[in-house]
């Protein structure tokens, strides 16, 4: 599962509202196709894990991945049928704030179909909508 090693606050702020197009990371920069995101949200370590393993199974040995997301926020948790108050509970998981525009996953050296059907079964495992892309060759 990705996690930072380290952060310097161990309970960030949460801000759940997510305004805007991304800043950066919104064109493919390795890869020969990617997968982009269109919609704001916040995408767990475990969705980046799964959808990850799904593109796995479709590049055999032969392509290279890129993940050009990774989950460096901490979201926190009260233990369950705890009563309210009593500060701000533990660090639960964590998530990668993703915004429209922004590049989730990249690959290159599998065809154009296998790299079609890895994004779509990677799309599954993700909670927000997605748009295959093709680098254009200058």
């Amino acid at each position: 599962m990705l996690m930072p090693k380290r952060v310097k606050y161990r309970k960030p702020h949460s801000h759940p509202r997510i305004k805007g197009p991304a800043k950066r990371g919104a064109s493919i920069a390795f890869g020969e196709y990617a997968l982009k995101a269109l919609e704001p949200k916040w995408v767990t370590a475990r969705q980046i894990e799964a959808s990850r393993v799904a593109i796995g199974r479709y590049l055999k040995k032969g392509g290279k991945l890129w993940t050009r997301v990774f989950p460096d926020k901490a979201v926190t948790k009260h233990p369950a049928e705890t009563r309210m108050g009593k500060g701000k509970g533990a660090p639960d998981h964590w998530v990668a704030v993703v915004r429209p525009g922004r590049i989730l996953f990249e690959i290159e050296g599998i065809p154009l179909a296998d790299a079609q059907q890895a994004f779509i079964s990677a799309s599954y495992k993700l909670p927000i909508k997605t748009k295959f892309m093709i680098r254009e060759h200058i």
